[in-house]
C-alpha cells in the first residue's frame, strides 16, 4: 500500500534529520522545499544518526474514513498498525545526508511544504499527488537523538477512494545494534 510506504519513508527521513539546530534563525514555515533544500537542511543538522541496525514500530492512533462501510477503519488499522520493520543505516547513508531518499520521496510527485529543525525537535509537511487517490498531505512532528526518534504523522486525503480521510500514526525508530 503506497500510504504505508510513504509513511515509512517519511519517518525514516525524520530519523535521518534527527535533531540539530541548523544555525539559522527561525524563519517560520517554508513553502515548497525542493529535494535539494530538504537535503541541505538534513545534511546541516548538528546531530546525525548513528549507523547501525534500526527497528521501527508503527502504531495507528486514529483512522477516520467518513462514509466507509462498517469495519473498513478496523481493516485499515489492522493492516497498518502494529507493524515492526528493521533496516540497516550505513555510514555512507549517514554521510550522504539522505539526499537520495529525499529525492525519491519527491519522484512520486511529492513536495515538502515545510521542514523545520530546532535542537532535537522537527516539524514538517509534505504534499503528494497519488495516482488514483488524489492529493495527500502528511504532517510530521517529533523528536530525535543519534539512536532514537519518535515521529507523529497525520495523513489526510482520499486514501480509500471514499472521500477525505485521516490516519494518525506514531513511528518509533530505535537503534538495536550493528548491521548484520
Amino acid at each position: 500500500m503506497r500510504t504505508i510506504a510513504l509513511a515509512l519513508a517519511s519517518s525514516s527521513l525524520a530519523l535521518a534529520s534527527c535533531g540539530g539546530d541548523d544555525g539559522t534563525p527561525d524563519s517560520g514555515p517554508s513553502e515548497n522545499l525542493s529535494a535539494e533544500e530538504f537535503a541541505e537542511r538534513t545534511r546541516d543538522s548538528a546531530i546525525k544518526p548513528e549507523p547501525g541496525q534500526y527497528r521501527v514500530n508503527m502504531e495507528v492512533l486514529e483512522v477516520s474514513i467518513p462514509g466507509a462501510p462498517q469495519g473498513a477503519a478496523d481493516m485499515m488499522r489492522g493492516m497498518m498498525g502494529g507493524q515492526t520493520h528493521q533496516y540497516c543505516l550505513t555510514q555512507d547513508e549517514v554521510d550522504e545526508g539522505f539526499e537520495n531518499m529525499a529525492k525519491q520521496s519527491q519522484d512520486g510527485d511529492c513536495t515538502f511544504d515545510r521542514w523545520d529543525i530546532d535542537g532535537g525537535d522537527f516539524d514538517g509537511k509534505m504534499t503528494c499527488n497519488v495516482p488514483g487517490q488524489g492529493k495527500m498531505t502528511m504532517t510530521m512532528t517529533g523528536t530525535g537523538t543519534p539512536t532514537r526518534s519518535e515521529v507523529n504523522m497525520t495523513m489526510q486525503g482520499n486514501m480509500a477512494g471514499m472521500g477525505d480521510s485521516t490516519i494518525r500514526m506514531k513511528a518509533t525508530h530505535e537503534r538495536i545494534g550493528d548491521c548484520g
